[in-house]
């Protein structure tokens, strides 16, 4: 009966860390040298088959007009795919997704074990997906496919061209 019980400890204690994975991004938000600078809108999230599975985060400006409404809501649309899959459905702000706009740099994104997004992620193939539009500026979107969840430590990336510099993704067991 003891032998049982530590065998059923043992189990969970090994399995644990194969449930409690770690995804952790990075996205570079390049400077530009333009005459008219503005921060780009940015929308993390993920897919699976093809279907949106998660939003990570929204960036935008969240600056109130005059009448106290939302000045920069009225954008988010300009992240064409990102407002097709999931953004047309949202009331933002949503906490714990939405935030401010950034500047250039890279910014990291970190979520953990078993909270948030992760807590209910089945395992799966799925894709990262950013999106970056830019007043007076452009638009694009990169794409990073991943297992999940990982069997071991993995790092994904891409690299943008305009609007978004370099992506990574990392994945811990």
């Amino acid at each position: 009966m003891a032998f049982r019980r530590y065998l059923s400890a043992l189990s969970l204690f090994i399995c644990a860390p194969v449930l409690a994975a770690e995804l952790s991004i990075s996205v570079e938000i390049p400077k530009l040298d333009v005459a008219e600078y503005h921060r780009p809108y940015v929308a993390v999230w993920l897919e699976r088959d093809g279907a949106h599975a998660a939003n990570l985060a929204v960036w935008y400006q969240l600056e109130r007009n005059g009448q106290g409404a939302e000045k920069g809501e009225e954008w988010l649309k300009d992240m064409r795919q990102w407002w097709r899959r999931s953004g047309r459905n949202l009331d933002m702000p949503v906490d714990g997704i939405s935030g401010a706009t950034k500047a250039p740099g890279v910014h990291t994104l970190t979520f953990t074990p078993g909270k948030g997004v992760l807590a209910d992620l089945p395992a799966g193939e799925y894709q990262l997906l950013v999106e970056a539009a830019r007043e007076v500026g452009g638009r694009e979107v990169l794409k990073v496919p991943f297992q999940w969840p990982p069997q071991k430590e993995e790092s994904h990336s891409a690299k943008g061209s305009s609007e978004l510099g370099t992506l990574n993704l990392q994945l811990i067991p």
